[in-house]
């Protein structure tokens, strides 16, 4: 027998890492309130920090930042730059490498949201591509 859904209230209070190189707030998806569709979730990028080039396959992101400034290079080989700062919304395509970093001297925290539910599955990392960014 099956529950009928109901609504949940999700306090960022702990983290955990992402294959991204990256420590995430606990937030919505699969794993929390059993989300079918979605998961979202807080950031918040240290001075001088910098993920692991990757990609979600299938998977749209969508990303609001609230403070700072995120540098991401983004395509096939990083060519291309994106500089997101307090106040933006960010849209990364599925299928899209990327490699966000903070190249500020304060941290940069931002709300992010992917139409994948569960917080990690669809992270592919692309370490081929790490050494394009210097």
């Amino acid at each position: 027998m099956s529950s009928k859904p109901t609504c949940h209230l999700i306090r960022p209070e702990s983290s955990y890492e992402g294959k991204q190189g990256l420590s995430y707030f606990t937030g919505i998806a699969t794993e929390t309130v059993g989300s079918t569709g979605i998961c979202m979730h807080l950031l918040t990028m240290p001075p001088g920090a910098r993920a692991k080039a990757h990609m979600h396959e299938s998977h749209e992101t969508a990303i609001y930042v609230l403070s700072g400034e995120v540098h991401t290079w983004y395509g096939d080989r990083l060519e291309q730059q994106i500089v997101a700062k307090a106040g933006d919304l960010f849209y990364i395509p599925a299928g899209v490498p990327h490699l966000p970093a903070n190249l500020s001297d304060s941290p940069a925290s931002a709300v992010i949201a992917r139409t994948d539910p569960n917080e990690q599955e669809s992270v592919v990392l692309l370490p081929e591509l790490d050494g394009l960014v210097a």
